[in-house]
């Protein structure tokens, strides 16, 4: 005879407005991600400035300021419920929109033969890592 009391155990079945513990981990840590880099455009410039693509017009400054408010930005829209949604989209277009940012270290990085050949591989590997970090920021945005 089976037992017809509900369950005591809790559902891993999201509520109807909630998210999922892997939906809550992905804005936290994009979130947080977002606004430690964000943080750092501002505190330690320079090495943003360095890879600024050089066909941008102006001063490789303003672009690193502006990225690093969109960080920022993109961020707290991350952190704020009721923005989350958009945040994530919000996030999807700024890893597509740096891209050419890494492509360019990637470049001037692996085209150094001064660089360690252990930050060569580091940089060549970020690239990829845009790839998971996209997907989150769609996981987010779809929720």
């Amino acid at each position: 005879m089976s037992d017809l009391r509900p369950s005591t155990s809790p559902s891993l079945e999201p509520r109807s407005g909630s998210t999922t513990r892997r939906g809550a981990t992905a804005h936290s840590w994009l979130s947080g991600l977002l606004f430690f880099m964000g943080v750092l455009h501002f505190l330690a410039p320079k090495p943003f400035d360095k890879i600024v693509p050089p066909r941008l017009p102006g001063n490789p400054r303003t672009y690193t300021y502006g990225s690093g408010v969109a960080e920022l930005g993109v961020a707290t829209a991350l952190a704020v419920p009721r923005t989350r949604r958009l945040g994530g989209w919000l996030a999807v277009a700024l890893f597509v929109g740096v891209f050419p940012a890494n492509i360019q270290m990637t470049a001037d990085v692996v085209g150094n033969p001064k660089a360690p050949k252990v930050f060569k591989a580091g940089v060549l590997a970020r690239l990829p890592l845009q790839i998971p970090m996209i997907v989150a920021a769609l996981r987010v945005a779809r929720r």
